[in-house]
């Protein structure tokens, strides 16, 4: 099921889709992870830095349909991972929680390309009350920002809110991996 599949606006649309095995996915991604370390970087946006350095819940990447069929990862910063880890059972992130979703494409001939970065950071209470007070950015494989909740281009990830909206009251705006990918505490 892609809750946000109806949308035209997401700018993650189909990507690619291109499916490899687990294995060619975690060795895809040792070979991009410092690619997408530094286009990201470029950004300047603060709370990404050091995101690889952060509990990361998924055994290797998988394709995500809600962010383009790329192959993502799911990361926390230590001021939300243990309450990420509970999965369904989160309750309410803490204030200061920031999620990272690193992603990749796997091309039909067979390259591979880094996409965006997707970042939730939880603000303080009042925020923003349609997105649950979580500030949405998408950075670029160019390092551009391409939105951000109550910032620049805050229209472009609008989308975010309306996907994330269908699980906001019983998850915190949260979906979570597929269970075959968790990291399991």
């Amino acid at each position: 099921c892609n809750p946000c599949a109806a949308n035209p606006c997401n700018p993650c649309g189909a990507a690619g889709g291109t499916e490899i095995t687990p294995a060619e996915a975690r060795a895809a991604y040792d070979c991009l992870v410092g690619e997408m370390k530094a286009a990201y970087a470029k950004a300047g946006v603060k709370v990404a830095a050091g995101y690889t350095g952060w509990a990361n819940f998924a055994t290797g990447p998988y394709q995500s349909a809600t962010h383009g069929s790329r192959y993502v990862n799911n990361y926390a910063s230590k001021e939300g991972a243990f309450r990420y880890g509970k999965y369904e059972d989160v309750g309410w992130m803490p204030r200061g929680s920031v999620l990272a979703k690193d992603s990749f494409v796997v091309n039909a001939n067979g390259t591979l390309a880094v996409g965006p970065l997707f970042l939730m950071e939880k603000m303080e209470r009042g925020f923003h009350a349609a997105s649950y007070d979580w500030r949405y950015t998408m950075i670029m494989p160019d390092g551009s920002v391409f939105g951000t909740t109550k910032g620049k281009n805050s229209a472009r990830v609008q989308f975010c809110i309306d996907c994330h909206e269908a699980v906001a009251e019983d998850q915190d705006s949260l979906f979570f991996l597929p269970d075959e990918f968790r990291v399991q505490n």
